[in-house]
């Protein structure tokens, strides 16, 4: 497929500032005079606003395969109901997890089939694929205590930390396997990280 508008997708751990750096790199197109779209997985559209509460509550227990099919049908209202519309309308849109949350949360951190989440990933997204991806890697531990320091923590957020070091392994695999990805070491300040990605996006696309 191939959408008028640019595709960036920031993927991470928890912990790892995506929210943050999303509402800034937005501010830094909107400044250039373009039209940007932020979004959120789970989320971005009304269906997967209501989904996303499930998944994230606390008190919930989901069993693995259903937290997938739960994620990937919100996934798959959200990809049709927000992005390709706003993709034809918008020189950038810009979202706070994608696809490959799945591959590393569901798939690695849970152990659900790698070629099974893959089948329904490219059911969902309709062969959509981010144009660039940004990963914004730091260990689990700083990102959990990052976490911790906000207060209520989520169901996701809840899980040992066995489950986040896989998660991180599958990011960090993922980013060195797959074109497209550039790797942002996390830790450091949240103006470093703003700059990083102001270059990884001006080498991708050129200056805004």
């Amino acid at each position: 497929m191939s959408p008028n508008g640019r595709f960036v997708v920031f993927e991470g751990p928890e912990g790892a500032g995506k929210s943050t750096q999303v509402k800034r790199l937005a501010a830094w197109l909107q400044a250039a005079d373009l039209k940007v779209l932020t979004t959120r997985e789970p989320g971005g559209s009304a269906l997967a606003d209501r989904v996303r509460d499930i998944l994230l509550d606390p008190t919930l227990t989901i069993d693995a395969e259903a937290e997938f099919l739960l994620y990937s049908a919100a996934r798959a209202q959200h990809v049709k109901d927000t992005i390709q519309p706003a993709l034809a309308t918008h020189d950038a849109v810009l979202c706070d997890r994608f696809a490959a949350s799945s591959t590393a949360y569901q798939g690695y951190g849970r152990g659900l089939n790698l070629d099974w989440v893959a089948s329904v990933n490219a059911h969902t997204t309709q062969g959509l694929e981010p144009h660039l991806t940004i990963l914004l890697d730091l260990p689990p531990e700083t990102g959990l205590a990052r976490v911790a320091s906000r207060g209520r923590v989520d169901r996701l957020e809840q899980a040992d930390i066995a489950f986040h070091r896989r998660v991180r392994e599958a990011f960090v695999n993922l980013a060195r396997d797959n074109q497209g990805w550039v790797t942002i070491d996390a830790t450091q300040s949240e103006d470093g990280v703003h700059q990083a990605i102001q270059e990884a996006y001006a080498r991708a696309f050129g200056a805004p």
